[in-house]
């Protein structure tokens, strides 16, 4: 499937506050978030390379105990199995890549 109007993917609340819309190729998973204000996201950690970038909104994230207040354009890269945290200051939207896909997701 090469071609995908996210707003017909089903959106999925998989942490209070945290909707996403996945897109899936063979070897990533592209994960499009919409954030509620003040949502937490607990700490965790996961096997797979993370890329996030902020697009709208302010994001408050910890990777391996250092904390930084993200703004649009801002990209963090989170190694595999390297604990992290977020919280909403504001309403967000935020795009994941995962590689290799998120089974987990599917």
């Amino acid at each position: 499937m090469p071609f995908v109007k996210l707003n017909d993917l089903p959106e999925k609340e998989i942490v209070p506050g945290y909707r996403v819309r996945f897109v899936h190729s063979d070897s990533m998973t592209l994960a499009y978030w919409s954030i509620d204000a003040g949502a937490p996201l607990p700490e965790h950690s996961h096997p797979h390379e993370q890329v996030a970038t902020l697009t709208d909104g302010e994001y408050e994230l910890t990777v391996d105990g250092e904390t930084r207040t993200l703004r649009p354009g801002d990209v963090t890269v989170i190694p595999p199995d390297v604990p992290h945290s977020g919280r909403a200051l504001t309403a967000c939207r935020m795009i994941d890549a995962f590689h290799p896909v998120r089974e987990d997701y599917l």
